[in-house]
C-alpha cells in the first residue's frame, strides 16, 4: 500500500512524545503535529486524533503527584483536559480547521447502541471536514488509570493505544499511526540492548513478535505490548498501523511522503463490524472453557458453541454479556455473545441441547453462543 493513498488516517500521540525532557508539554512538537496534519486534511484526509497527556498536564498545573490517589489522577485529568484541548484548538484554529472534544468511557463500546451511535457521530464531524480530538475520560472513568486485576475481567480498553485501535477499526479506517517515544518494533529491547534490530515490516503478529512487546515506557501506561494489540486490532479490520518515533522532526511528513521510518503492520484478514465489536470493544464479565471437539468446530467448521461441548464456567454473566471462550489449556481463542447466563450454563454444561428444558424450565437457543455471535481471534 502506497501510505499516501490512505483516506482516513487515526493518529495516536502518546504521553512522552507530548512532552519535552523536562517533563514540560513540548509546544513546539505539537505545533509541528499540527502543522503536518493540516496539510493532510487539505489534501482531503479524514483525520481522527487520539491523544493522551491530560494527566500529565493537569498535575504540572496543579503542582500535584498524580501517583498519590485515584481522586487526584481524576482532578489532574479534567484540569488537563482542558489544557489539552486548548492547545489543539489554538493550533488547528490557525489553519481554519474546526476541532471537537470527544470523551470516551469504556460504556460506550461495550453498549452496542452506544458503540453504533458513536460511529454515526465521529462520521458525521468528518463529514464537516471537523477534527476530532479523542482522549478516554479519565475523569468518570477509572479502568485507564487504575486498572483490572482480575483476570476474568477485561476492559475494552484500559489505554490510548487500544482506544485509538478502536476507533480506527470503528471507523473503517485505513491507516492508524502510533506516535511515540521509540523508533518502532525491536527483536529486543533498544535501551538494554544496542544491537537490538528495528523490524521494518510485519505481515502476521505472530506469538513470536508479541514477545518482543516490551512493559510500559516510564511516564506512559501503554509501552510495546499494547501498541502490538492495538495492531492487532486494526490489521484484522482491515487497515494498516505504522508505529514510529514523534520525536524525530517531521516525522509525518516523513510518513506520508514514503520513507522507511518505524514499524510497518500489514492487515491479514477483515471480521465483520458486529464481531469486531465481539472480539475487542466489549467488556468481558467471565469465561467459558470447551473441550477440543467444541474448539475444533467452532474454529475449522463455524460451528455454534453447544452445551454438550462446555468443561468449565468462570466468572458471573448474564444472557446477552460477552464472554471469553477458552480451550482445556485456559487459553482464549474466541469470544461471544451468550445465550444463557452464568448459573444456567452451569446447570446444562456437557448435556445435549434436548435436556436444556428439562433441566432449566425454558429453552432460549439450542447453542450457548450461535455461531453469528462467535469471533474466533
Amino acid at each position: 500500500m502506497n501510505i499516501n493513498e490512505a483516506k482516513r488516517v487515526v493518529f495516536k500521540f502518546g504521553t512522552n512524545v507530548l512532552r519535552n525532557d523536562d517533563k514540560e508539554i513540548s509546544l513546539s512538537r505539537i505545533y509541528t503535529f499540527i502543522e503536518e496534519i493540516s496539510k493532510l486534511h487539505r489534501q482531503g484526509k479524514e483525520i481522527i486524533i487520539v491523544t493522551s497527556g491530560a494527566v500529565g498536564l493537569g498535575a504540572k498545573k496543579l503542582n500535584a503527584d498524580s501517583s498519590e490517589s485515584l481522586s487526584i489522577k481524576q482532578a489532574c485529568a479534567a484540569v488537563g483536559q482542558c489544557q489539552l484541548m486548548s492547545i489543539y484548538e489554538d493550533g488547528f484554529n490557525k489553519y481554519s480547521i474546526n476541532t471537537a472534544q470527544v470523551l470516551l468511557t469504556e460504556d460506550d463500546f461495550d453498549n452496542r447502541i452506544k458503540y453504533l451511535s458513536l460511529n454515526n457521530v465521529l462520521n458525521t464531524l468528518l463529514g464537516l471536514d471537523v477534527i476530532p480530538i479523542i482522549n478516554q475520560n479519565d475523569t468518570v472513568s477509572t479502568s485507564e488509570l487504575e486498572g483490572s486485576e482480575n483476570p476474568l475481567f477485561g476492559v475494552s480498553f484500559s489505554d490510548n493505544d487500544k482506544l485509538s485501535a478502536l476507533v480506527a477499526s470503528k471507523l473503517d479506517a485505513d491507516l492508524l499511526v502510533i506516535l511515540s517515544d521509540i523508533d518502532g518494533l525491536y527483536d529486543d529491547n533498544p535501551k538494554e540492548n544496542p544491537n537490538a534490530k528495528l523490524i521494518e515490516k510485519v505481515e502476521n503478529i505472530t506469538e513470536e513478535i508479541e514477545n518482543y512487546g516490551q512493559s510500559a515506557s516510564k511516564g506512559g501506561r501503554g509501552g510495546m505490548k499494547t501498541k502490538l494489540q492495538a495492531a492487532k486490532v486494526v490489521t484484522h479490520s482491515g487497515g494498516y498501523v505504522i508505529i514510529a518515533n514523534g520525536k524525530v522532526s517531521g516525522i509525518i511528513s516523513k510518513i506520508f511522503s514514503g520513507e522507511k521510518t518505524g514499524t510497518a503492520f500489514y492487515p491479514v484478514q477483515q471480521l465483520s463490524q458486529k464481531r469486531r465489536w465481539i472480539a475487542y470493544a466489549t467488556n468481558i464479565t467471565g469465561q467459558i472453557a470447551v473441550n477440543e471437539g467444541a474448539k475444533k468446530a467452532v474454529i475449522e467448521k463455524n460451528k455454534s458453541l453447544l452445551p454438550i461441548g462446555i468443561v468449565r464456567i468462570n466468572g458471573c454473566f448474564d444472557c446477552g454479556d460477552v464472554v471469553s471462550v477458552l480451550d482445556e489449556n485456559n487459553q482464549e481463542f474466541a469470544r461471544g455473545i451468550v445465550n444463557y447466563s452464568s448459573i444456567d450454563c452451569a446447570k446444562i454444561l456437557r448435556e445435549h441441547s434436548d435436556n436444556i428444558y428439562k433441566i432449566l424450565g425454558h429453552k432460549n437457543y439450542d447453542a450457548i453462543i450461535t455461531k453469528d455471535n462467535i469471533a474466533v481471534l
